[in-house]
């Protein structure tokens, strides 16, 4: 209880300064106006022994002070203003929790490096196939015909054998080309058949029963 302290008569007043090295963190009293270290308490955790708030105020606090030869004793420190006593805490309370912060990040970094790692690397002898489409046929490669307009009944007209003459001596007519709109397909119902005329003396086509093939 800091009413049981003789707060009328300090036994010392300076200045307090927290500073931190690593995961610890260092309370410094210090003279207010030369700097000059009087006493210092490492806190490595908090809330801890190192630093504890008494019941009846919160503006005082006892800490541990060490002077680095192993030797270490319990003092009562209070500020007079209240806001100095809540930076207090505040400043301790910040680095603790960066030390969690940093210690859960190592940890995350360490089960990634234990766990499976992916393996994007080809192995010995693999191959991947990359199907790329509207590719340009290599030059010279053969491109697929057009069918052929199919005549009535579903019959495909063949043209002449080439240097090939009829029965009767003569070339057979040409037939006309179907008219065709442009963008309109070919089909049955737009092929125009040539109507056959009067017969001549003599017969065009032949005799096919005559012809061979």
């Amino acid at each position: 209880r800091a009413a049981e302290w003789q707060l009328d008569q300090p036994a010392w007043s300076g200045r307090l300064r927290i500073t931190a090295k690593g995961s610890t963190a260092f309370i410094k009293l210090e003279d207010k106006t030369s700097g000059e270290l009087f006493a210092q308490a490492p806190v490595e955790q908090f809330p801890g022994i190192a630093v504890e708030s008494v019941t009846d105020s919160s503006r005082y606090f006892v800490i541990r002070i060490e002077d680095g030869n192993g030797r270490r004793a319990f003092i009562g420190v209070g500020f007079v203003d209240r806001g100095d006593a809540f930076d207090f805490n505040v400043a301790l309370q910040d680095h603790f929790k960066w030390v969690r912060q940093q210690s859960e990040l190592a940890r995350q970094a360490q089960e990634l490096e234990q766990g499976p790692k992916l393996d994007l690397g080809f192995k010995e002898g693999q191959t991947i196939k990359l199907n790329i489409a509207n590719m340009k046929k290599k030059e010279g490669a053969t491109g697929n015909t057009r069918p052929r307009p199919a005549g009535p009944g579903g019959l495909s007209l063949l043209p002449p054998p080439p240097g090939g003459k009829s029965g009767s001596g003569e070339r057979p007519a040409s037939l006309p080309t179907p008219a065709q709109l442009p963008g309109t397909p070919i089909t049955d119902s737009l092929l125009s058949w040539p109507q056959p005329t009067a017969a001549p003396a003599a017969d065009v086509w032949g005799d096919f029963a005559k012809a061979s093939g």
